[in-house]
């Protein structure tokens, strides 16, 4: 089993940045992909961004040149920078693990961005 843990969301306006954190926990070993998705009021969740353990990268087109995930293998943490922060941002964020053919959620972050 993995846990996973988020934090860093917030409320911030337009323009603005704020870092989530995931910490991931438990049996870790193996965990090959991480994810960042989120979902807004009424909306379907998307994915946002992941991130391989080979730190390859793949970002949604609404997010590329403001968003950037990065990962902490020795500390089975990923992260998402978020800047320029637009009000369409607005979600509740929410990280996830691949590993071995299973994916685990953490419970989410809001994050809020007013215009």
């Amino acid at each position: 089993q993995v846990q996973l843990a988020e934090s860093g969301g917030s409320s911030v306006q337009a323009g603005g940045s704020l870092r989530l954190s995931c910490a991931a926990s438990g049996s870790t070993f193996g965990i090959n992909v991480m994810y960042w998705y989120r979902q807004a009021p009424g909306k379907q969740r998307e994915l946002v961004a992941s991130i391989t353990s080979g730190t390859n990268t793949n970002y949604a087109d609404s997010v590329k040149g403001r968003f950037t995930i990065s990962r902490d293998n020795a500390k089975n943490t990923v992260y998402l920078q978020m800047n320029s922060l637009k009000p369409e941002d607005t979600a509740v964020y929410y990280c996830a693990a691949f590993q071995m053919a299973r994916v685990y959620w953490g419970q989410g972050t809001q994050v809020t961005v007013s215009s």
